[in-house]
Order: C-alpha cells, then sequence, then structure tokens
C-alpha cells in the first residue's frame, strides 16, 4: 500500500463555537469567523505510535476467514474514515466506508435504469476483488413500508428471494491507494402494478455496524408517476452550531413520509455537500490568509497543494454521505442532482473574473467537480485535474498528470442518453456542463440544469447550452406526443430561485463607488472585517446577490429563458414547474398571465409555479429578513403579458411559533423539503372535485369567474384556494389522491429545531394540468406601454395578507395601488 510523506487531517470542532456568524445576513459564514479561525484552538491527538504497534502485535484468531483472503480480521486502530492516515492497515478491498448510495437515471419503454454506488478501502491500479451486488423483485409492493422493516437481511445473495432477481458484476470507476469506488448499473422491469425491489453486496463488511444488509427501492407501476421527494442545502455552513440545530433532523421526517407513501426519486437542488470548510481548517487556510489580493490571485496549485484537496473532497464526502439520518435515504430513494457552489466551495462561479481565473479557484473547481461526478452521478471522473505544475491538465489542453496516475485506475468517461453534455468547457471549472433530461413516470417529464459549469458573474450558461438544452426538450416531448403518451407536467431543476423578490437596492449600495473607502480601511487596517470576504474584498453579500436569477447582471439572460419556457408550454400543452433551493428559506413563487387578459390557470400556458425549498438541513436566516423579504414582494411585469410574485402559503407559522410577523404570508424561515405527487387520473373513487383546495370539500365547485382580473395577490386558481396547512394537499390521507392529473405540491417545514426527530408542518396546494388551445385568446405584445397595475393589495399594503381572508371567495384588490415595480 502506497503512502504519502504527509497527511492532513481536520481539527475538531469546538462544542462552544465560539466563532459562529455574527452576520445576520449572510447565511454562510462571515470572515470575521474565518479571521478568527486563524488561530488554531484544538489539536487531535496523534495515536499512529499506539495503533501501529497494536496492529503489529494482533493475534490472529484460528476460525475461516469469509472474505477468502485471510484467516483472521484486522484489528484496526484509529480513523478509518476511507481517506490515507499513515496507519498500518492490512486492507482486501471488501470494506465498505461509504454507501451504498442509490441513483435514478432514465427509463426506456418498460425498462428502468439506476446505479449503486460504494467506497471500499484501498486499491490501485489493479484490483484483487470484484464485489457483486444481487437485486430481486419483491412480489408485492402494496402496503409495504418505504423502509427497511423487518430486521437485518443475512449479507450475502440468498437475502433476496425472487423470481426476478439477477447478479450484478461491480465496475471500478475510479481506484487509488486510499480507496475504490464501485458502480453496480440497476436494470428493473416496470410493471402494471407498483414493484418494490431488493439489493444486497455479497463478501463485504460495512464500516459502520447498523448499516443494513439488504436495501429496497420502488418503481411506479408502467402507467403511473413518480412520487417526488425535492431538498436543497444540504449541509451547514462553517461556524453553525450543529447540536443547536439537532444535526440533519430532518431526513427523519423525510424517512417517516418515504415510509407512509414510498418516494420513486429524490431529486438534490444543490449544496447536496457544505465543502466550504477547505478555506478554514483544511489546505487552503494558508492560501486564505494571505492579506494582499495580487499575491493571493498570484498563488500557485501544485501538486502537493492539489493533493492536500484531494483528500480534503474525499474525506468530507465520506464523512457527510455516511452520516445518519441522510446516509438511510441515500440507500432507498434514487437520487437526480445539480451542483450548486457550495459543492464547490461558497460563491464559486459569482466572484470577479480575475480572482476567479487564478490557479486555486481553477484546482479545487476541477477537484470537486471529481467528487460530484462519482458521489453524485456514478460517473468516472476525468484522468486528472487541473494544477499548476502542468497546467494543461483541463479539457483545454491534451495533457494527462502522470502524477496523478500514479497507481491509480480511472475508467474511461462515458455518459448514457440521460445526460444533455455541454458543448465547450465551463471558464473556471474546465469541464462540460451536465444538463439532465429524464422521464418521472407515465406523464412527469425532468429537466435539470447545470447553472453552475459554465457560471461567471455576468451569465450563468452558454447561448450554445441553451440551444442544446431546447432541442433535446423538443426532440423528447414531440416523441412523447407521437406516440400517444404525451408528457403532461414538466419539472425544471434549478439551483437557484427564478421567480423571488428583487434585492436590486442592496446590489446597488453594495457595488457603489462610496464603500471604496471601507473596502480600503478594510485591506489596509482589517475595518468591517465581518462585511468583506476573503477571496475578491467585494461585500460580503455580493456573491450570493449576484448569484441570483433575479440579480441584474442576470435579468436579460433570466427572461429570456422564461420565455423560451413560455414557448416549449404552449407547443405541447404541458404544465412547467420549477424547482429551486440555495435561499434558505420557503417560498412559492409564480409566473401568470397579465390579468388584463382574463385567461384562466387551466388554459394559461404562462402559469409556472417555482416551488422554493431550502434548506433541508442549513440553518435558515433570521425572521426579520424572511420579512424583508416580504415587503419587497412587489408584482414584476415580465413583459406586456407576464406577471410574477410570491404567492400566499404560509396561513400560519409552524407549531405554536411565531417566527414571522403575522403580514408575512410568503417567505418561512425554517428548515423545509417538498413533496410532489401527481394526482393520477387512474386513481378510482377520488374526488371528482379535485381542484378544490380545502381537504374537507363540500363536493360544490367555486365559481371559475372568481379568480378572473385577480392580480398575484390573491389566489389564481381553485389548486390556489386555499393554501396552506388546511389545503388537501398537505393532508397525508387526501396528498395526491385526487384524478384530475394536477400535481399536488407539499413543502414539510420544521417546527422546532431542537426536535431531533425532526417534526414537520406540511402547508400544500395543487397545480392543474394544462389544456392551451392556440389563439383562445389575445396578447399585450404589440402594445406600446404597459398599463399602471397594482403592485400590492389591500389599504394595508401588506401584500401576503390578501389571500388568506375569511370571506368565501377571493378577496377584491381595492381601487388605490401603489407603484408596479419592474
Amino acid at each position: 500500500m502506497s503512502t504519502q510523506d504527509s497527511q492532513h487531517t481536520l481539527p475538531d470542532e469546538d462544542p462552544r463555537n465560539p466563532y459562529a456568524s455574527d452576520n445576520k445576513w449572510r447565511h454562510q459564514e462571515s470572515s470575521a469567523y474565518a479571521r478568527a479561525a486563524r488561530d488554531p484552538h484544538t489539536s487531535s491527538a496523534n495515536t499512529s505510535d499506539l495503533s501501529s504497534y497494536l496492529n503489529s502485535t494482533r493475534i490472529e484468531g484460528t476460525r475461516p476467514g469469509t472474505n477468502g483472503t485471510a484467516n483472521y480480521k484486522p484489528i484496526i486502530i484509529g480513523d478509518t474514515d476511507g481517506a490515507h492516515d499513515g496507519l498500518v492497515i492490512v486492507e482486501d478491498g471488501k470494506e465498505i466506508v461509504c454507501g451504498p448510495l442509490l441513483n435514478y437515471r432514465r427509463m426506456e419503454g418498460k425498462t428502468w435504469y439506476g446505479s449503486v454506488l460504494v467506497v471500499t478501502k484501498g486499491g490501485g491500479k489493479t484490483q484483487d476483488f470484484q464485489p457483486t451486488l444481487s437485486l430481486g423483485r419483491v412480489q408485492v409492493a402494496a402496503r409495504q413500508s418505504g423502509l427497511l422493516e423487518e430486521g437485518y437481511a443475512p449479507n450475502d445473495a440468498s437475502a433476496i428471494q425472487s423470481g426476478y432477481g439477477t447478479d450484478v458484476q461491480g465496475i471500478c470507476l475510479y481506484s487509488d491507494f486510499r480507496n475504490t469506488f464501485w458502480q453496480f448499473p440497476l436494470t428493473c422491469d416496470i410493471a402494471e402494478t407498483e414493484t418494490k425491489w431488493a439489493y444486497s453486496i455479497s463478501d463485504v463488511r460495512y464500516k459502520s455496524t447498523t448499516k443494513p444488509k439488504t436495501n429496497y427501492f420502488f418503481v411506479p407501476a408502467i402507467n403511473e408517476s413518480m412520487r417526488i421527494m425535492f431538498h436543497s442545502c444540504n449541509g451547514f455552513s462553517v461556524g453553525t452550531d450543529e447540536d443547536a440545530w439537532s444535526g440533519p433532523a430532518l431526513w427523519n421526517d423525510v424517512l417517516r413520509s418515504h415510509a407512509r407513501a414510498p418516494f420513486h426519486v429524490m431529486l438534490g437542488g444543490g449544496d447536496q455537500i457544505y465543502n466550504d470548510g477547505i478555506r478554514v481548517n483544511g489546505p487552503l487556510r494558508e492560501w486564505t490568509d494571505i492579506g494582499n489580493p495580487r499575491k493571493r490571485r498570484e498563488f500557485p496549485f501544485p501538486e502537493r497543494l492539489r493533493a492536500d484537496c484531494d483528500d480534503y473532497y474525499l474525506n468530507n464526502y465520506i464523512r457527510w454521505y455516511s452520516t445518519e439520518p441522510f446516509a438511510s435515504a441515500n440507500g432507498q430513494i434514487p437520487q437526480l442532482n445539480i451542483w450548486d457552489d457550495h459543492d464547490i466551495i461558497d460563491g464559486f462561479g459569482s466572484y470577479v473574473n480575475e480572482f476567479m481565473k487564478c490557479d486555486v479557484f481553477r484546482g479545487i473547481g476541477g477537484t470537486a467537480h471529481k467528487y460530484y461526478m462519482l458521489f453524485q452521478h456514478h460517473l468516472a471522473p476525468p484522468a486528472s485535474t487541473y494544477t499548476s505544475d502542468v497546467p494543461g491538465t483541463t479539457q483545454n489542453g491534451p495533457e494527462v498528470d502522470p502524477t496523478q496516475l500514479a497507481n491509480t485506475f480511472v475508467r474511461q468517461q462515458s455518459f448514457d442518453s440521460s445526460y444533455i453534455i455541454g458543448s465547450r468547457p465551463g471558464p473556471y471549472v474546465a469541464e462540460h456542463s451536465m444538463n439532465m433530461f429524464g422521464k418521472l413516470g407515465a406523464r412527469i417529464a425532468f429537466l435539470g440544469i447545470d447553472a453552475r459549469t459554465e457560471r461567471t458573474r455576468h451569465q450563468v450558461n452558454y447561448p450554445e447550452t441553451y440551444d442544446l438544452i431546447f432541442s433535446r426538450l423538443r426532440e423528447e416531448l414531440r416523441a412523447a406526443a407521437d406516440a400517444g403518451q404525451p408528457f403532461r407536467h414538466l419539472i425544471l431543476l434549478l439551483g437557484i430561485p427564478i421567480a423571488y423578490p428583487r434585492l436590486t437596492w442592496l446590489e446597488n449600495v453594495f457595488s457603489s463607488p462610496l464603500i471604496a473607502p471601507v473596502k480600503f480601511l478594510n485591506r489596509r487596517f482589517g475595518f468591517g472585517g465581518g462585511v468583506f470576504n476573503h477571496f475578491d474584498g467585494s461585500v460580503d453579500l455580493l456573491d450570493d446577490l449576484d448569484d441570483h436569477y433575479t440579480a441584474r447582471t442576470h435579468k436579460k439572460e433570466r427572461n429570456a429563458l422564461v420565455k423560451k419556457l413560455q414557448t416549449i408550454c404552449a407547443e405541447f400543452s404541458i404544465r412547467l414547474t420549477i424547482l429551486g433551493g440555495d435561499v434558505h428559506l420557503a417560498a412559492l413563487g409564480r409566473f401568470y398571465s397579465n390579468p388584463d387578459l382574463h385567461i384562466p390557470v387551466e388554459e394559461d400556458h404562462r402559469y409556472m409555479v417555482n416551488v422554493v425549498s431550502s434548506a433541508i438541513v442549513n440553518k435558515p436566516p433570521p425572521g426579520a429578513i424572511a420579512n424583508l423579504l416580504a415587503s419587497r414582494n412587489k408584482i414584476h411585469h415580465l413583459d406586456a403579458d407576464t406577471d410574477e410574485t410570491l404567492m400566499a402559503l404560509f396561513n400560519k407559522d409552524p407549531g405554536n411559533s411565531n417566527k414571522t410577523r403575522s403580514s408575512n404570508n410568503v417567505t418561512m424561515p425554517s428548515r423545509n423539503y417538498a413533496i410532489i405527487t401527481e394526482n393520477s387520473p387512474n386513481n378510482r373513487g377520488a374526488a371528482t372535485n379535485a381542484t378544490n383546495g380545502h381537504a374537507e370539500s363540500t363536493g360544490v365547485h367555486e365559481s371559475e369567474h372568481q379568480f378572473d382580473g385577480k392580480d398575484g395577490h390573491s389566489f389564481l386558481s381553485q389548486g390556489e384556494l386555499g393554501a396552506g396547512t388546511t389545503h388537501k394537499s398537505s393532508a397525508v390521507e387526501t396528498h395526491g389522491k385526487d384524478n384530475d392529473g394536477g400535481l399536488d405540491v407539499c413543502i414539510r417545514v420544521e417546527i422546532n429545531q431542537h426536535d431531533k426527530d425532526g417534526k414537520t408542518e406540511p402547508y400544500g396546494l395543487t397545480i392543474p394540468v394544462l389544456n392551451y388551445e392556440p389563439g383562445k385568446f389575445g396578447s399585450n405584445a404589440h402594445s406600446h406601454h404597459l398599463r399602471h397595475r397594482r403592485s400590492r393589495p389591500d389599504t394595508s399594503g401588506h401584500a401576503s395578507t390578501a389571500a388568506h381572508s375569511t370571506a368565501p371567495s377571493v378577496p377584491s384588490i381595492p381601487a388605490s395601488a401603489p407603484e408596479a415595480a419592474r
């Protein structure tokens, strides 16, 4: 086994957390924390001498071994997290240190495709052991819980008794002296009814003693759509007191929801892991401590630093993806993921161009992408990543770094048909963007846009990438329609909300020349240290604001994207629902037609809901920030035909809490995740009054004309009417049980951060299918100006309270109205 000359370990965190962020604006750590952290406050005892002695004097047992290569089970002292640690350890390639991780890939005809990934200890150019996965179908899925309830099964192929079983040989994606990554491609038949499948990996041992040896997942019936779970911001910012937030407690609620009605897919909207600690207690600390911006930009990224950063990302992934209860969900619910900045480092792509092009950012971009490919997509990484020693180690150049390939196996890269690969590398991550199209069951299409690989401060994606994405999307939607099985819904996964309040006034303040003297004092004397970041010296919040689609630098690109999507919806009569995270709040934005056009939502191709669900783990911003955003919830006009605003979803705060002021019903500063389920046309005995949102319906339709001419501060459809905790989509008994084809959306919001069980309160609405008729309604497109329209309802000026009136119909808007916001 090879070893490195030096090792990089992470110091234990101080449980008192004396360096937590004091910047209430920012949902990441402040630069004050990073400055304070320059003084090491912990150290780890060196146990290598004792470990070596105990391992070298180990007493070997006499009973036969189970792995076929030795007659004893090694006694291992010290850290066994999968990264090299300098200990003398006997490795046979059979210890699983991370996984299994389950991914969904695609559906073709009557076949479901997925994959399982495990990470084993040790490896190199060749592997002496190849694991085998046994896959089998459990005959009946009805009334079976989503998680393993029967106890641990034997760790061998006989654990799965099925006439639909098969053995799958592991495929080595990557292997070096530290770890080996094994992928198992799964192929499952899709039946006329929902099916439950089991898999087990034989002749291995798990580092975790509580890891189940057999895992289960569910595949929907051939004529049904998938039950979807959506989450984002799955980790803690550096400096967060994790105990004060009960760790990743909401994953307990996810598992409870999965046990009631098993999810078929879990959509990760970015920040599935937080790697920001690399600059505080990791190998970039020395670089971060450099005060001179020019010296920081010119700092090299040699092989030694690359190897240390590689260790950090590997260690952090193994640690986090083995953390319960998130780890249990990883092996039971198939995942589809896109990435965002924290999967690399905070703000990556949104700092000034001169800084983003420096060696260090190019280096960690490549290293983070390597493990994003392996852990989140189960794909082989590039042969080597960028170093300043061999600058050609990118896809812009022909060179492969032989140092990185020493005693290392890297499988040749390949992508299946679910990926839409960008035509050229990104500006800072020298790899091609990985966008995705997939089928989420019978009537739901999925599109995931990689909005990080090509990102700069002034663009999100290349124009040619949009061309590739929309060409593929049209091709897939047209093929489904021609086959007589059209998609009725399209789920678009974005890392960041696209229908969200503007904070342009903050952008203007932070980028104003008036801030320059304060920047100078910060550089020279450390004045205002918590306000400025340690990367490019800009105001700490500016990279977050520049990340937003609603930022002024992205406004043109955003508007063009929305109009392209409107065209798709009209062309194929498909309802678009957008999923976004990042902002650590729950909210629900939507685009819709100008009320002057009098288009019912059910026929409105411009009606697009943006479900904002964030964060499932990280701490939310203070209530004051949520209230500020709510006060900025004006009606914006994308063009003469399209308006947008947030919807009043939160009729109350979760539990008995008072997280927000009474007038704020549009933003919720609590941890959360979302559930999306189709009201299948195949549901039998479902209520015919499907679009009435009340959980206890009288069976009497409200007049559809009550919504005519209403703006976005009112409810716009039967599916929105009564949105919140009393809506039928928020109740387990009625969620997804109608048969009108609409989508029930439920955002489950944490009640108490100190509750380790992660109990939640549900808030729901229904998104109707689209029945578009070309030419039926007019347009304002040829008007020379927008009619002066209202931006806030009622005389109180509280935009978020109007929709929750106790009146039987949606309240009307008074004649007086403030100025509309553009």
